[in-house]
């Protein structure tokens, strides 16, 4: 998807518990659920 808007150089992390003590751990437990960094950059125009 990020691709398809334009960016280039996509990178994704690794998957992180980010639901530690959070009101919803238990269903993203249940789920699955992780948090991703994601990073990427739009090309210099030229």
């Amino acid at each position: 998807m990020l691709e398809d808007s334009g960016f280039v150089d996509v990178r994704v992390g690794e998957p992180v518990d980010t639901f530690a003590g959070a009101p919803g751990e238990a269903g993203a437990r249940t789920y699955g659920v992780s948090g991703q960094a994601f990073l990427a950059r739009l090309p210099e125009k030229g």
